[in-house]
């Protein structure tokens, strides 16, 4: 697919190339780029950018963000379980959102009030294989 889009890339209108392609992916898209047969498209790219993690303060205004969206104004999280999120996920969203799903569960089990880092340990076993 990606030799399709260097072919793409090749076609100029007018002496202008008039086609603009955005890449959005994971670490492998960078590193399939970086690779020999895929040079002459690699050098095509113009702007490259690489999201990184949320930090600490950041994971725990995102799990506040995303249970208000819910209708939760409780703080659900203790601290100790938000830290343990951003050690577990080092603030990469979509394993912060499993994690805090697995973690949410784990505590409906339990019938906490309050998700502990108990819960998030428990969570992050019965996600990893």
């Amino acid at each position: 697919m990606l030799e399709d889009l260097r072919l793409l890339t090749n076609y100029r209108m007018d002496s202008e190339n008039r086609l603009c392609l955005l890449l959005v992916g994971l670490t492998e898209l960078r590193r399939r780029l970086a690779m020999a047969v895929h040079e002459s498209l690699a050098q095509r790219i113009v702007v490259r950018y690489h999201l990184t993690g949320l930090t600490r303060e950041e994971v725990s205004e995102y799990l506040t963000h995303r249970l208000r969206l819910v209708g939760c104004e409780l703080p659900l999280f203790e601290p100790p379980a938000i830290e343990a999120i951003f050690q577990d996920t080092q603030g990469r969203v979509r394993k912060i959102n499993t994690l805090a799903h697995y973690a949410l569960t784990s505590g409906a089990i339990d019938k906490a009030k309050i998700i502990t880092a108990e819960h998030v340990r428990m969570a992050r076993e019965e996600i990893t294989p």
